[in-house]
């Protein structure tokens, strides 16, 4: 089995190429979706004890958890250090789940891969980019968000240059979404090889 990590800066399009890769038959592991489990079961009374303002009728509340971070970014470590294993844990769970489905490729849809060096425990690494005036765009165009939240998100992810650099492949979501698709499928049919 194939391990690819699906990556990209935020408002690059990572969720639409994941969805692509679904379409190509790729079992795919989304990250932010098993946080937001994790926040509304195992993870609520660890982060309770670090975060007790952040808990709103026994779940996690990600606004509240968020303005907390960027009011104090040096508890980022705390949470880190107790939703990763967490993550971790669903991820091994995830991998033994397709094993036995036998999947020969499997993604894993991870925001932050380079940031917390999952790109180790992986075979290849695909990039979701576009440029920088397309990727502003689409994130103001979102309910609640500021250049300033903007701002703040990317100067904790690395420069998408960077991630370009580190990938084996870069999935390009500017020019459109048949283009972004017939990238996928070409990842998918050369991997598959």
């Amino acid at each position: 089995m194939i391990r690819i990590g699906l990556t990209g800066s935020i408002g690059m399009g990572k969720t639409t190429t994941a969805d692509f890769f679904r379409q190509e038959g790729v079992p795919v592991y989304d990250a932010d979706a098993a946080v937001h489990d994790l926040y509304r079961g195992e993870a609520v009374d660890p982060i309770s004890a670090e975060f007790p303002e952040a808990i709103v009728n026994g779940v996690v509340n990600r606004d509240i958890l968020s303005r907390t971070l960027a009011q104090n970014p040096d508890k980022l470590k705390r949470l880190e250090a107790i939703v990763h294993p967490l993550v971790r844990r669903k991820q091994r769970d995830f991998i033994d789940d397709q094993d036995l489905a036998g999947a020969d490729l499997v993604v894993f849809d991870i925001p932050l891969l380079f940031e917390t060096g999952g790109e180790k425990q992986l075979d290849k690494v695909v990039v979701v980019s576009c440029d920088a005036a397309t990727q502003k765009r689409r994130v103001l165009s979102r309910p609640g968000w500021t250049e300033d939240k903007l701002a703040l998100v990317l100067s904790r992810q690395m420069p998408d240059a960077e991630k370009r650099d580190r990938a084996d492949f870069v999935v390009d979501t500017g020019n459109g979404l048949q283009a972004a698709q017939a990238q996928v499928r070409a990842i998918v049919t050369q991997l598959r090889s």
